[in-house]
């Protein structure tokens, strides 16, 4: 699987343009994920030698990425007319996800185990019901 990946918010924390601290498990699941054969790729809002620090920053921590903003590591816009800036890729992991970045440990049981997070949630509840706060009520937009 190609799997794309942000760096501010997700990797480190967002302190933007400064590199934050580590997100705890992020580098050490990214280097999993890799060692499970996918293929990842770093994309970020980085560019120049903003980017180059984070490539560096990544490195440093043997987190190395078979592309960074793009698809493959060889695609320039001089060699491939029809260059966009979407990537092609089986998976996005960005802390602006709809609901948010999950722990990186869900992460990884999501993507080796092929499940969705809703369904981790489910498997969880059942395993241990006794110690599983009673989610909120739902209240329709309308009703603030």
């Amino acid at each position: 699987m190609t799997i794309a990946v942000d760096f501010d918010g997700t990797i480190v924390e967002h302190k933007y343009p400064k590199i934050g601290e580590e997100i705890p498990f992020a580098v050490e699941t990214l280097k999993m994920l890799q060692r499970d054969r996918h293929h990842l790729i770093l994309w970020s809002v980085r560019e120049g030698e903003l980017l180059d620090e984070a490539v560096q920053w990544c490195h440093e921590r043997g987190l190395n990425f078979y592309a960074v903003n793009r698809d493959y590591p060889e695609e320039t816009t001089h060699n491939n007319p029809h260059f966009s800036r979407k990537l092609k890729v089986d998976l996005f992991i960005d802390d602006r996800n709809v609901g948010g970045l999950p722990d990186w440990g869900t992460i990884y049981q999501m993507i080796s185990k092929h499940k969705k997070w809703s369904h981790l949630l489910d498997e969880a509840e059942h395993q241990n019901p006794h110690n599983t706060p009673e989610p909120p009520k739902r209240r329709h937009w309308w009703n603030f």
